[in-house]
């Protein structure tokens, strides 16, 4: 159950909550992966599933979102968020990524990453459209594929002061992704971050002062330094940004907006 920080055979944990968020999250485990969920916010702060390549079994969708009764209903953002409107509910941990090991253990997976708390309102053209943004962790697979065929991803909106407020919530404007592996015995990282903020309706984004992360455009992502993640989230993952294989040349000189998988740096 959940996910395991020694799926890879070196450590990977979880990036974890900072003090000043500690008091209002609750970690909910599911097969294969977890969702640390804000309960202020109503959204997660931070998921992290297990993907074993070689035991991945392709399963019909379904398109059944159920809230978590495990907890309350006004901890989620519930379905009442996304009727009536262009929002999606879009998959934090992505459906296909949990779902392997034997049929029924797969099956039960697929359909317990249809949990309101593995969700968070994308605009619809984000979310149908983003195909660079789906084959991240296809590409980083195939990259391992000398290593095990295994990866741990970590995925989550940045919860921000100033995003849009819309029934009860705020709608987050940027979603980041961290993935891990093992490289020869040694845990390998690499980060990435892409944006709907116009596609929302909200202002545009302020230029950033020096060393600070750039506005960002619709569809467009970026390969960032680990610790731009941490950064942007407050979260504490020193064992991720230290496994981090972007070279600081690269690192340093910004932002490396990607066009197409081939633009990955691994």
């Amino acid at each position: 159950m959940g996910f395991d920080e020694r799926f890879l055979g070196v450590p990977a944990a979880m990036p974890r909550a900072g003090e000043a968020d500690a008091a209002a999250v609750v970690e909910l485990e599911y097969l294969h992966f977890s969702v640390v969920l804000d309960t202020a916010r109503r959204l997660a702060l931070v998921t992290g599933v297990n993907v074993d390549g070689p035991s991945l079994i392709d399963l019909p969708r379904g398109d059944e979102w159920r809230l978590d009764e495990r907890i309350p209903a006004d901890w989620q953002a519930g379905p009442e968020i996304y009727a009536r409107n262009d929002f999606d509910r879009g998959h934090l941990v992505r459906r296909r990524d949990p779902v392997w090991g034997a049929p029924e253990v797969a099956a039960r997976a697929n359909a317990e990453t249809f949990r309101y708390p593995n969700a968070a309102p994308q605009a619809s053209g984000f979310n149908q459209s983003k195909e660079l943004w789906l084959g991240l962790e296809d590409h980083v697979l195939g990259h391992a594929e000398a290593y095990g065929l295994r990866l741990s991803v970590f995925t989550a909106p940045v919860l921000a002061a100033g995003d849009p407020p819309y029934r009860g919530i705020r709608v987050p404007l940027r979603f980041w992704k961290v993935v891990a592996w093992n490289s020869g015995g040694r845990l390998a990282t690499t980060a990435f971050v892409v944006d709907q903020a116009p596609l929302v309706g909200a202002a545009e984004l302020v230029a950033p002062a020096p060393g600070e992360a750039p506005p960002l455009g619709p569809f467009r992502t970026f390969q960032v330094p680990v610790g731009d993640v941490a950064g942007l989230t407050g979260l504490v993952m020193p064992e991720l940004v230290a496994a981090d294989v972007l070279p600081q040349t690269l690192a340093a000189a910004g932002w490396r907006r990607l066009e197409a998988s081939d633009d990955i740096v691994l």
